[in-house]
């Protein structure tokens, strides 16, 4: 049996110079970067909570990951950007990418639609310094979805007509009477978190349960739930308080556009939907002039949108900024569905009792 050919592979072998630790180290190093970068585009991405608008659903120091398969991973829209950025360059607020390239941008196929109730990743509609997928993240609970007809009265959300299941963990501002301060450990108690103390009194963010326990201790003389009335308007509401008198505890009805269904462009409807259609149906020529809808220098009396759009609002019901203040969420603008709790820190406590084990892999609902 003729054994050359194996001596002459055991010689190219033995020639073969063997790789530098600096050169394993960069292959390392790059073969990670694409692996997440491939991981968070296409299956999952981490965001932490930053602000209390989802209380006590989702706590601020919570880590969680956002599923992009849910509802369908976005295509890139602006591909000239450091990977694992958002906007900034880590630590400064030097750009992390040129938006010298835009992309069309599609969504691959998903598991399921977003649906009333999911809690949702999006990007910021009103943020328009940035392109789409690149503006700020935001997360909310979806609370009206693609045509349905929305309406708060007295606090309470009514979809289509039919009282929305509330959110186990929903909070509302109360504020507390005391003659005398109260200690931080009662707050503690009731995990009450987001406090303002005024001359007397306190201003805090909870639920209706913890509000009834706090009311029946002896040196609390009242609990009374902040309220707006009916017809008071607020004059950061959406979409204008001139025409529509809302406020976050009154609001609506209103309807939430769906993909392909048409509205007649009446007064209230422009109001309403105007820049739906100047900002987010992506045309090239359109524009509001003397309360009339141009498209392409042709006036409209009708017009069918594009995409579908959602209504989002947060847990922590009176801290929260939302579709009450800003409007809808195009589909396009959607990041993914808020998926399990893989990490928790609370920032106001000390190393030692700074991890929330009990929330580690919680799944969110």
């Amino acid at each position: 049996m003729d054994l050359k050919f194996w001596k002459k592979k055991d010689k190219d072998s033995e020639d073969k110079k063997p790789k530098s630790k600096v050169r394993e180290w960069v292959d390392a190093i790059v073969f990670a970067v694409v692996a997440a970068t491939i991981i968070r585009w296409l299956i999952l991405e981490a965001f932490t909570i930053p602000t209390p608008s989802m209380e006590k659903s989702l706590l601020v120091g919570d880590f969680l990951f956002v599923s992009k398969v849910h509802y369908g991973t976005r295509t890139p829209k602006t591909p000239l950007q450091i990977p694992l950025t958002h906007q900034k360059i880590w630590g400064t607020n030097i750009p992390s990418y040129l938006d010298w390239i835009q992309l069309p941008q599609y969504r691959l196929p998903g598991f399921t639609n977003v649906k009333r109730g999911d809690v949702v990743v999006f990007n910021y509609p009103v943020e328009f310094n940035y392109p789409i997928d690149l503006k700020t993240n935001y997360i909310k609970r979806c609370v009206g979805a693609s045509g349905d007809t929305l309406q708060i009265i007295d606090k309470l959300v009514f979809v289509n007509g039919k009282e929305f299941e509330n959110p186990q963990l929903m909070q509302f501002k109360y504020y507390v009477v005391s003659d005398d301060p109260i200690n931080q450990r009662i707050f503690d108690r009731y995990d009450i978190t987001d406090i303002f103390q005024g001359q007397g009194f306190y201003v805090v963010d909870t639920s209706p349960e913890t509000a009834k326990e706090l009311a029946a201790l002896p040196f609390i003389k009242e609990v009374r739930l902040y309220e707006r009335k009916q017809g008071e308007s607020d004059p950061g509401i959406f979409p204008d308080a001139a025409r529509f008198p809302w406020n976050a505890d009154f609001y609506g009805p209103i309807w939430v556009p769906k993909k392909g269904a048409a509205i007649q462009l009446t007064p209230d409807n422009i109001t309403k939907y105007g820049d739906v259609i100047l900002y987010y149906e992506h045309h090239d020529d359109a524009r509001i002039e003397g309360g009339k809808v141009f498209i392409d220098g042709k006036e409209i009396n009708s017009y069918t949108f594009k995409q579908n759009y959602y209504f989002m609002m947060g847990d922590n019901r009176h801290n929260s900024e939302d579709s009450r203040y800003w409007g809808f969420v195009p589909e396009d603008h959607v990041v993914g569905k808020a998926f399990f709790i893989w990490l928790s820190l609370d920032p106001d406590k000390g190393i030692l009792s700074k991890i929330r084990w009990r929330r580690f892999f919680n799944l969110i609902r």
